[in-house]
């Protein structure tokens, strides 16, 4: 805590800021502060709020981190604040509403009274003017001395004054009785208050009037604790009830002026009256129409009202300045102490029994509202307690788990939704090791599909491939699975070289497989067989006799003949072959050749009718010639929209590139392919082998052309 209050800037502002504002307050208890202070002190608590704010959000990450991290605790402060605090927040509305609900009542009251007080002191104008202007104007002192008796024992501290009045009331009625001049001002009563007024202020016409005035001791210090409004202290004042009558005459020459102090008798009768004790009055600013008081007046001390203020409410009388005659609001404070017992029982005294009745239904729903509210409270904490136990159970479970504990087992202790999860924990602890050991079968299997898949790529061809005037560019691009995709060059001897292609159906180790079996076939064969439709013929009755029922597999056999400049080729139920002439053919138009021919492996019959199908075509060859062997990963490839590449895209391809090398004209065809598919996933291998007759004179004179073999 020291390092964070002096280590940290936000800690340095909070100390400043704390040590400013406890000189400056002690300061304010002497003198009024100048305004350049007040800004300073304004700073301080500027820098007092932004320091607590930083220690206040980084003290809520921090009981975030170790408060809420058992959910023990999360149940329980959720619990707190949606069943809890919403109850203690309705009882406190209810609470704060009735308490502002008697307050108001209780400064209604209390301005009642005041106005009440107001009209009495009127009416003993009005009598006491009255019964001089009866009289003639003739003992006028013994008037006044008899009317201050008489009120004296009801309003101790009442004071009459009889002063001169020089104005006419033209719309006053006709005196029935001329008054004669009395030697005027005189006075009846103590006086004690305030100095006596000898004469009327010049706002007061002839209705007279009736009010409140404040009074007092201007000499005498504001007290150390009094209240403090906008930095100066309150001055503790007096109310007194005054009213001014003149006689009911057109040119009235005097007029009577009531005072009656609004002192502890007046207080005690507003208590018992009303339920509502006054008590201290205030001056709250500077401009309150306060009148000197004409001796020292004392007040109880204002510190134990002050201490008191949360518990007391106020209400702010409207005073009229003496010498304007102008009203002044919120100006004087009338402290008062709220006694609701008393306030209810003047209210509920006419209900009698029904409001008794009433009152306890009210207490007993309170009661049992509370009583809920505990059993409530008490059944919370015990089902957090049920939630956190299973919780925990299941944590220390997960820790044994991870230590690599599998016979760790939960005690399922109810029949709910946690038991069934803790049965469910132990479930998975019993089935763990036998996922694991699925787990390490799973590795087993893919390491063998990848040495399958190795296999697979080494019985592609290796090396570089030299013949004279022919180049031969290829590429396997293999699917995430191992597939029966295989090509090979076969130099035949006598300037002859054979290019075979082929697709095993399926996928996996039994493609790769087969594929092994018709390499060591196709090597075999083709040292004995010529023709490709011979070859295929006698592949096919070998294939048939082994190869399962459900498999099959599409091939392509050409023979390159370089010295007779012809090629001579069968399709066995594969992709179509693509030919585009080269510069020095008459033929220019690209073509897809596909005769006819069905797969090989089909144990339909002893093979006669794959020997009917299967057809042989011999092609002239020529300088440029291209031509395209692939399998159907090439033109099958799918985008996501499932539209294939289709083989118009790839001879559309060749036959606009053909002037490039065989080496670009192959990246070409498999970035088209590349833009074409986009990150569409594919399943089936992509294999292509491009076929150039270079120069058939380089041929003849045994120059070998450049051959790249690619496996991707």
């Amino acid at each position: 805590m020291k390092h964070a209050l002096l280590r940290t800037l936000p800690g340095r502002a909070i100390v400043v800021g704390a040590a400013v504002k406890l000189i400056l307050f002690l300061v304010s208890l002497a003198a009024e502060l100048p305004e350049p202070i007040r800004l300073l002190d304004t700073i301080a608590s500027i820098a007092l709020v932004v320091g607590g704010a930083y220690f206040t959000a980084k003290g809520l990450a921090l009981a975030q981190r170790r408060l809420l991290w058992r959910v023990r605790r999360k149940l329980i402060i959720s619990y707190i604040f949606i069943g809890f605090v919403p109850a203690i927040l309705i009882v406190a509305f209810f609470l704060l509403g009735g308490l502002l609900l008697f307050s108001n009542f209780s400064s209604y009251l209390l301005q009642t009274r005041f106005q009440a007080l107001a009209a009495q002191a009127h009416a003993i104008a009005s009598t006491t003017a009255i019964e001089i202007q009866r009289a003639g104007g003739r003992g006028l002192v013994a008037i006044a001395n008899r009317r201050e008796a008489a009120v004296a024992g009801t309003f101790p501290g009442a004071s009459i004054a009889v002063v001169p009045f020089d104005r006419p009331c033209e719309n006053a009625a006709q005196s029935m009785t001329p008054a004669a001049e009395p030697r005027l001002p005189v006075f009846a009563g103590p006086w004690t208050h305030v100095e006596p007024p000898r004469q009327l202020p010049t706002w007061v016409t002839c209705s007279g009037f009736q009010g409140l005035l404040a009074y007092a001791d201007l000499d005498e210090p504001a007290t150390a604790g009094a209240l403090r409004i906008n930095g100066q202290a309150a001055r503790d004042v007096d109310l007194v009830a005054r009213a001014i009558v003149l006689p009911d005459s057109p040119t009235p020459t005097y007029a009577v002026i009531v005072d009656l102090l609004v002192n502890d008798p007046v207080r005690d009768e507003v208590r018992s009256e009303t339920g509502v004790e006054l008590t201290t009055v205030q001056a709250t600013s500077a401009q309150a129409p306060v009148l000197r008081a004409r001796q020292h007046i004392e007040h109880a001390d204002t510190t134990v009202s002050i201490a008191r203020l949360p518990a007391i409410s106020a209400t702010f009388p409207e005073v009229v300045d003496w010498a304007t005659g102008e009203t002044r609001r919120n100006t004087i404070m009338a402290s008062m102490e709220l006694s609701i017992g008393r306030m209810y029982a003047r209210i509920n005294a006419s209900q009698g029994m029904l409001g008794r009745g009433l009152l306890m239904a009210l207490v007993a729903i309170g009661v049992l509202f509370f009583i809920i509210e505990v059993i409530a409270l008490l059944v919370g904490f015990a089902l957090a307690r049920s939630i956190t136990g299973s919780v925990h159970e299941l944590f220390a479970g997960t820790e044994r788990v991870r230590a690599g504990d599998f016979s760790h087992k939960i005690a399922i202790s109810a029949n709910d939704q946690l038991g069934e999860l803790a049965h469910s924990f132990n479930s998975m602890t019993s089935s763990i090791e036998e996922l694991l050991r699925v787990e390490r079968e799973k590795k087993r299997l893919e390491e063998e599909l990848r040495i399958a898949h190795e296999i697979q790529m080494s019985l592609l061809p290796q090396g570089p491939f030299e013949f004279p005037g022919i180049s031969v560019t290829s590429v396997c691009v293999p699917a995430r699975e191992v597939g029966g995709d295989y090509f090979d060059i076969l130099p035949l001897g006598d300037q002859r070289v054979g290019v075979l292609i082929a697709d095993v159906s399926g996928k996996g180790t039994s493609a790769a497989l087969y594929m092994a079996e018709m390499k060591g076939l196709m090597l075999s064969l083709s040292r004995n067989h010529a023709s490709p439709r011979e070859l295929l013929c006698t592949a096919n009755r070998i294939i048939a006799e082994h190869l399962n029922s459900r498999s099959f597999i599409t091939m392509i056999y050409a023979v390159v003949d370089l010295r007779a400049r012809t090629l001579t080729y069968a399709r066995a139920g594969h992709t179509p072959l693509l030919r585009c002439p080269g510069p020095k053919s008459s033929d220019r138009g690209l073509r897809l050749l596909a005769p006819d021919g069905m797969v090989l492996g089909l144990s339909i019959d002893d093979g006669t009718m794959f020997e009917r199908l299967l057809q042989e075509e011999t092609l002239p060859i020529d300088d440029g010639d291209i031509f395209v062997l692939y399998t159907d990963g090439i033109s099958e490839a799918m985008n996501a929209a499932d539209d294939c590449f289709g083989e118009e895209r790839l001879g559309r391809i060749v036959e606009e590139h053909a002037h490039l090398p065989s080496d670009e004209l192959r990246e070409r065809i498999l970035r088209e392919i590349a833009a074409f598919v986009g990150d569409a996933p594919q399943h089936d291998d992509m294999t292509m082998i491009l076929l150039r007759i270079e120069d058939l004179g380089r041929a003849a004179a045994g120059q070998p052309a450049h051959t790249e073999l690619v496996h991707t």
